[in-house]
């Protein structure tokens, strides 16, 4: 039983100091400095292009969007007012946008 104890013990150490080696050789081989200028040039070059692409799709698409005001439905489940909002009129949430957001009887300029 002891020497099943040494041996694992053993293999233990030599795994960490074998670990250590390998991680010390590759701080010390400049190897860093290659990835860092990699990853450098991938953002400016892969990265950067990607996300102005993406904002170019979504502004075209947003531009062919309608922008209609959809049809106010009084579900009788949505827009339930136990209490009244702390700020302004108290029937308006903290960021209410008037052409989306619908009050319980209504859009604002059209209510009943």
């Amino acid at each position: 039983m002891a020497a099943v104890g040494r041996l694992s013990q053993a293999l233990l150490r030599s795994s960490l100091t074998q670990s250590r080696r390998q991680l010390s050789a590759t701080a010390t081989a400049g190897h860093g400095d290659q990835a860092a200028r990699t990853w450098k040039i991938l953002s400016f070059v892969v990265a950067l292009p990607g996300v102005a692409v993406c904002m170019l799709n979504m502004y075209l698409k947003e531009q062919q969007h309608s922008h209609e005001q959809p049809e106010f439905v009084p579900y009788s489940h949505l827009r339930i007012r136990t209490k009244r909002f702390p700020w302004g009129d108290g029937s308006k949430s903290l960021f209410h946008n008037a052409h989306l957001n619908a009050l319980p009887n209504g859009y604002e300029g059209h209510e009943e």
